[in-house]
C-alpha cells in the first residue's frame, strides 16, 4: 500500500499531475489518497473521479491527517512539497519511506528550506532536471528527477490536420497568464506577425485562478497591463487590444479541463512558449507537442527535459534576470529574446512543410513520455 497526499484536478498542473500519479500507482498496488477540494467538477471526468473516489481515505482519516496530529503509518508516503517552506503539506504524517515531489521556480532557497527537505524526506523527487540541479547546488544529495507525462489516449498525433481555419496561420499560446509564462513576449511577437500577414490568428488559453500571479504581468517590459474588466475573457481581450492586437483575429478560451484541449491544439499550426522559467516540464507544452504539433520554446529550466534540436524551434538567445519579491531577490530566470521569437515565428510561417516534420518528431518523442512511465518510476522509489 502507498499513501499519496497530492492535489488532484483537471484545471491546473499540480491537480493533473496528482490525478495521473495516483491512477498509475493504483495499477501496481493499493493506493490511499489524501487530497482537498475533491469533487466531480474539479476532476472533470467521471471515470477518473470514480477511480480516485475509491482510493480516497475516509472522512475520519482525512480529518485526523489534516488536524496536524502526529500519525505514523506502516507503508510508504508520497507527499507534495510546500514551495515556501520545503516541508510536506502534512508534516506530522510519516511512513516507512517518505518521498516528496516538488516543482519550484524561485531558485534562491533559504537554509531552512533545504533543512526541511533533508529532515522530512528520504527522497526528494523533482519535476525537472533544473530543479534537481538547484537542490544539489545547495548540498542536497537524496534527490532525483521524475518528469510529468502525457496521456497518449488523449494527446496523440492522430487526425491532427486542421478542420478549421485552414486558410489561416494559427498560433497557440497556453499557460496561466503571468510574467513567468511569458505571454507578454507572445503578444509582442504575435503583433509583428499579425502586422506582416493578414491570415494570422492567435488562440490563447491563459486562464489564471490566482490573481496575485496574474498581476505580476504589470512588471512586463514589453506590454501595458492595466486590466479594468472583471470578466476573464473581456480582460484578456482588453489587454490584447490595448497592445495593438486585432481581437477580431483572436480566440480567447475560457477555463477548460486539459482533456478537452486536443481538438483545439490540432486546429493550430504552432505553439509559442517563451517561458522565463519552468520548475516542471510545462505540461501544456508537452500535451501540445504530443498532438504532433511544433513549438517555438525557450530552451531553459524544465523545458530542457523535453526539447531537442529536432522536435522544436529553440529560443536560445537568453539572458539572466533577477526576480525580486518585496525588494528581496528570490530567483534568477532566463529572459528570451523578443527578436529571436519573432524570427522563429516568421520562419515557421514560411516553412509549413518543415514545420510538419518538426511536429511529427515532437509527437514521436512525446509518445515515450507517458504517465505510465512516470508512475513506474515513482513506484520503484516508493517500494524500496
Amino acid at each position: 500500500m502507498i499513501l499519496a497526499a497530492l492535489p488532484t484536478g483537471s484545471f491546473h498542473g499540480w491537480g493533473v499531475c496528482g490525478k495521473y500519479i495516483v491512477r498509475e500507482l493504483s495499477r501496481m498496488t493499493e493506493v490511499r489518497l489524501v487530497t482537498e477540494g475533491f469533487d466531480m467538477n474539479a476532476i472533470g471526468d467521471e471515470l477518473d473521479f470514480r477511480l480516485l473516489q475509491q482510493a480516497l481515505v475516509s472522512d475520519r482519516e482525512q480529518q485526523w491527517i489534516t488536524s496536524g496530529q502526529p500519525l505514523e503509518v506502516d507503508h510508504p508516503v508520497l507527499q507534495a512539497i510546500n514551495n515556501i517552506t520545503g516541508s510536506p503539506n502534512y508534516p506530522r504524517l510519516r511512513g516507512t519511506n517518505n518521498v516528496g515531489y516538488t516543482f519550484f521556480e524561485n531558485n534562491i532557497l533559504s537554509a531552512s528550506y533545504i533543512e526541511n527537505n533533508a529532515k522530512f524526506f528520504d527522497t526528494v523527487v523533482t519535476g525537472s532536471g533544473w530543479c534537481e540541479e538547484v537542490l544539489r547546488s545547495y548540498g542536497l544529495r537524496h534527490v532525483t528527477t521524475i518528469i510529468q507525462g502525457i496521456d497518449p489516449t488523449i494527446f496523440n498525433p492522430l487526425y491532427n490536420d486542421k478542420e478549421y481555419l485552414q486558410d489561416h496561420f494559427v498560433v497557440f499560446s497556453g499557460g496561466k497568464f503571468e510574467l513567468r509564462k511569458g505571454q507578454d513576449i507572445v503578444i509582442r511577437a504575435y503583433k509583428v506577425l499579425q502586422d506582416r500577414y493578414r491570415d494570422t490568428v492567435l488562440v490563447n488559453s491563459w486562464f489564471n485562478q490566482w490573481p496575485a500571479s496574474m498581476h505580476t504581468m504589470a512588471a512586463s517590459p514589453h506590454i501595458r497591463f492595466a486590466p479594468a474588466a472583471n470578466d476573464y475573457v473581456a480582460m484578456v481581450n482588453q489587454t490584447l487590444g490595448e497592445n495593438g492586437i486585432d481581437v477580431g483575429r483572436v480566440i480567447t478560451l475560457p477555463l477548460y479541463p486539459n482533456i478537452m484541449m486536443p481538438r483545439l491544439y490540432k486546429n493550430t499550426d504552432i505553439g509559442l512558449f517563451p517561458n522565463r522559467c519552468e520548475g516542471g516540464t510545462n505540461l501544456v507544452m508537452m500535451e501540445y507537442m504530443a498532438c504532433g504539433k511544433p513549438v517555438v520554446a525557450s530552451f531553459s529550466s524544465g523545458h530542457k527535459d523535453v526539447l531537442t534540436d529536432g522536435n522544436c524551434l529553440k529560443l536560445e538567445n537568453l539572458r539572466s534576470i533577477a526576480i525580486a519579491n518585496n525588494d528581496q531577490n528570490v530567483a534568477t530566470w532566463d529572459e528570451p529574446d523578443l527578436e529571436e521569437a519573432v524570427a522563429k515565428l516568421d520562419w515557421a510561417y514560411h516553412h509549413r512543410d518543415a514545420l510538419r516534420q518538426i511536429g511529427d518528431r515532437a509527437g514521436e518523442d512525446l509518445r515515450k513520455m507517458t504517465w505510465q512511465e512516470t508512475g513506474k518510476r515513482f513506484y520503484a522509489i516508493l517500494a524500496r
